[in-house]
């Protein structure tokens, strides 16, 4: 019986660089799990929301924390069995996971619960410290952005088809802010790691991106 490791994919970069797409279509063409670690948080203070824990409870957060059943299937979250993907999506659990996001006891809690989706036959995971922090031992490393104007066009054009008012420069604005604070932050930045391959989808479509990873991969299992 073969003792290697489970094999891991890790996808970080900028927001709306296309990661979370990328990444779940190549764990279904593998067959592997999938992992979206930038929801986890949502998840987070949505969980304290139904056990009236307080965002700033630091300790009973990071409890409550490792004791959740987390599951991501088809574009669909799963909380102890209960899809809950609308409602981990709304503007008061973006808040709040900002909110519990700065204690140590749940960023403690969530490195053991992301890695626990390590299973068998293999896993995805998307997010912004995935090979750096995270999995440090994946078998391939991608790092996936675009030129952030690109990227501002992108989530205007996907707010517009679902029906959405939006503003582009207020996007631009926004992308901007948060990929300085993304990079600039203490604890766990957003950087292209030495062995992580580097996939620009500014010229490129999702189809492409994905296979992009899937060729990468197939060449670490020769």
């Amino acid at each position: 019986m073969s003792n290697a490791p489970i094999p891991v994919i890790t996808i970080d970069g900028p927001s709306a660089s296309g990661k979370g797409t990328v990444a779940q279509l190549v764990a279904q063409k593998l067959g592997f799990h999938y992992l979206d670690s930038g929801a986890l948080y949502r998840i987070v203070a949505f969980a304290a929301y139904q056990h009236n824990i307080a965002w700033n409870q630091a300790d009973a957060l990071g409890k409550l924390t490792e004791k959740l059943n987390i599951q991501f299937s088809e574009g669909e979250i799963y909380l102890n069995g209960e899809r809950i993907t609308e409602a981990v999506r709304s503007e008061k659990m973006s808040r709040g996971a900002s909110e519990v996001a700065v204690y140590p006891p749940v960023r403690d809690a969530l490195l053991s619960l992301q890695r626990s989706f390590r299973q068998s036959p293999g896993l995805v995971g998307d997010g912004r410290d995935m090979g750096s922090v995270i999995f440090i031992d994946a078998q391939l490393k991608i790092f996936l952005t675009a030129d952030v104007e690109t990227r501002a066009e992108r989530r205007y054009k996907q707010l517009i088809g679902k029906g959405l008012t939006a503003d582009y420069n207020q996007i631009l604005a926004d992308l901007q802010l948060r990929d300085s604070r993304d990079r600039e932050r203490s604890a766990a930045p957003l950087v292209q790691t030495a062995d992580a391959l580097l996939l620009d989808t500014t010229n490129r479509n999702i189809e492409q991106a994905v296979e992009f990873v899937l060729n990468a991969y197939q060449k670490t299992q020769k």
